[in-house]
């Protein structure tokens, strides 16, 4: 995932995975589930998303340890690691990215703590709107969701497939698709234009293990292409 990337690849429009962590995970166990996932397929970019359990917040040394970790793992492999609402670490650290959600954060405020040159993207929910209004600030991809039912969070927006027709057909800025979404249903959104697929259920609670997970995702976006 590159800054200000267009949708547009060489043979027309292109959909690849945009990879969620789970919100804990035990470190040394998950960088070999991540290398696993990473090394079986194309993964545009991972967002680390450490939010913890229900007994406990994360501590921001518990977020440093986590991006000293999994970053090399990720970059090794040319992919771009993006960090959850939080611009200052994202900055401190050199984490190429950073994303925001709506009740984090602004798009201003993130893009003057993490740089001109950083990825930001900002969560719209299924408000075109929003997303033109940070589109136009300057993000460098929106994501419109939750499209199905998810695990992950709660889910207070519903999106709707047209939200992504209209989008992907009128705007240049690249759009990422969220909310529970799996190789079974993911086709609908890959031809109405999105950009990007964020998962996290998908690959990492895949009964076959991390590699499966990416494994599936990608052939299902190349079928979704093809019929």
């Amino acid at each position: 995932m590159a800054a200000g990337s267009s949708s547009q690849e060489t043979e027309g429009p292109a959909c690849r995975l945009y990879l969620i962590t789970p919100p804990s995970f035990d470190l040394a166990a998950f960088s070999e589930q991540l290398a696993a996932a990473l090394d079986a397929g194309d993964v545009a970019c991972l967002q680390l998303r450490l939010k913890g359990t229900d007994e406990a917040s994360v501590q921001d040394d518990e977020i440093r340890r986590a991006v000293q970790t999994l970053m090399p793992i990720a970059h090794q492999r040319d992919v771009a690691f993006i960090l959850n609402d939080r611009p200052d670490l994202a900055a401190e650290l050199g984490c190429d990215g950073v994303h925001v959600g709506r009740e984090d954060g602004d798009y201003k405020s993130a893009r003057a703590a993490v740089g001109p040159d950083a990825i930001v993207g900002t969560t719209c929910h299924n408000s075109r709107h929003l997303a033109m209004v940070d589109a136009e600030a300057g993000a460098d991809y929106v994501a419109f969701g939750a499209f199905f039912p998810t695990g992950t969070k709660q889910v207070q927006h519903q999106a709707e497939i047209e939200t992504l027709e209209i989008w992907s057909e009128t705007m240049e800025v690249p759009c990422v698709a969220i909310g529970g979404i799996t190789a079974e249903n993911c086709a609908p959104l890959v031809r109405a234009g999105a950009d990007f697929l964020a998962v996290v259920g998908a690959v990492w609670n895949h009964p076959d293990g991390s590699a499966a997970g990416v494994q599936a995702m990608n052939a299902a976006i190349e079928d979704a292409f093809r019929n």
